[in-house]
């Protein structure tokens, strides 16, 4: 049989079984992002022998989860020379669309829910709409502070009132048994944040906040910012094949890496509507959703029209870059997705750099802009750092003018 999207819409509406009536949806699903008749056809193939399984296994569409499809995997790859390409994660897939249109019961939605729950919402609306902070840091910092409370509280009534340093202190005492400096400074970051905001609202006593312990990361200096060669930069974009649709998206990730020292998560979010072709300018929500206006450079302009004309996929989606491959849309994993352009990039030319991702392109336009007699202030207005003290790290990496500034060594050559 042709395998084209009609024939695996027959194919579906032939199937048997519990899953059976939301075949055809879970088709018309994957064709609207974009995935290949070929691809299509076999992921309806599964499903459908899967739903077939499935009627022999089971009477309620409810007890279909992921045991299932490890009974049912294992089942069918008796006999087989070797397991069927991708079968798991076709229905996985599958399992995941049943579950976004409420067919069978989402475990992580059905998990008991504590009191404490509802102060972590509380606290994630506040580092939200008050604080401003990303999502994905509003995550960590509301999972730290569940932790808290369930070590403190259990399932049972939370009561902030009763809340002292000692209970702080011991959580960090526990926490530092099975978490790493780096780890655990964010857990005590995250832990002073929410106390803070308690304390705020008078549900805790003042000073707690301050009672939790701090931890020692020990280093003489601040590490040196690590740019990547100017050279090798100009090589990795130059690798990128304008010919392809995905050498012209590289591309202009790339530029608007080295050119503007934007972050991967900046790049990822960038929206259509974020480039203003008119006035020349790009529109950037960097950290804690604060929004800039940067120059577009002409050679950063052209890379992105080039995308767009010739090489953006059609999609409703608006984000401007998109992944190459089904499912079209944004890239999922922002640091990820911008981290893997730029490790391919470099591969492609032959760059063996020291480092791999993509913030190297931010501290070389730092460096190379120091070299050229910009002022910290200047390049920390184009970095957006809030804190002149984060700018100022880049004054230790320009050697030839720290050289002139050296003492002679006693006893050394004059």
């Amino acid at each position: 049989m042709e395998r084209s999207y009609e024939s695996a819409r027959a194919l579906v509406s032939e199937a048997e079984g519990p899953l059976s009536p939301y075949l055809e949806a879970f088709v018309s699903s994957l064709i609207e992002q974009r995935y290949s008749a070929w691809c299509v056809y076999l992921k309806a193939y599964r499903a459908a022998d899967f739903s077939g399984w499935l009627a022999l296994q089971v009477t309620d569409t409810r007890d279909v989860d992921e045991r299932a499809i490890a009974r049912y995997h294992r089942e069918r790859s008796r006999g087989r020379r070797r397991p069927w390409r991708n079968e798991l994660y076709a229905l996985h897939q599958l399992l995941t669309f049943l579950r976004g249109g409420g067919v069978i019961d989402d475990p992580a939605a059905a998990a008991a829910v504590v009191p404490a729950d509802h102060l972590v919402h509380r606290f994630e609306a506040h580092l939200h709409h008050v604080r401003g902070l990303a999502t994905r840091t509003i995550s960590v910092y509301a999972a730290f502070a569940r932790q808290f409370l369930i070590a403190r509280f259990g399932s049972g009534a939370v009561d902030l009132h009763g809340l002292c340093a000692a209970d702080a202190i011991e959580f960090v005492q526990r926490t530092a048994q099975r978490l790493g400096p780096r780890r655990l400074k964010l857990a005590i970051t995250a832990l002073r944040s929410f106390l803070g905001h308690a304390q705020m609202l008078g549900e805790v006593t003042s000073g707690i906040a301050a009672a939790v312990p701090a931890v020692s990361v020990w280093s003489t200096t601040p590490a040196l910012p690590r740019a990547i060669d100017a050279e090798h930069a100009r090589l990795a974009i130059d690798a990128c094949d304008r010919r392809t649709a995905v050498g012209r998206r590289d591309r202009a990730v790339l530029l608007l890496l080295a050119r503007l020292g934007l972050r991967s998560g900046e790049v990822a979010a960038l929206m259509l509507d974020d480039v203003d072709w008119d006035a020349g300018r790009l529109r950037v929500f960097g950290k804690g959703a604060r929004e800039a206006l940067l120059p577009l450079p002409a050679d950063v302009a052209q890379a992105i029209a080039g995308y767009l004309q010739h090489g953006r996929p059609i999609s409703d989606d608006r984000h401007l870059f998109l992944r190459a491959r089904a499912p079209i849309c944004g890239f999922k994993n922002s640091a990820v997705a911008v981290g893997s352009i730029v490790m391919h990039a470099l591969a492609r030319a032959g760059v063996d750099a020291p480092h791999k991702g993509a913030h190297q392109f931010r501290h070389a336009l730092a460096t190379q802009m120091l070299r050229n007699g910009a002022s910290l202030a200047e390049i920390g207005e184009l970095l957006r750092h809030r804190s002149p003290q984060s700018t100022a790290l880049y004054a230790r990496v320009d050697l030839v003018a720290l050289r002139a500034l050296a003492l002679a060594w006693p006893g050394g050559a004059r």
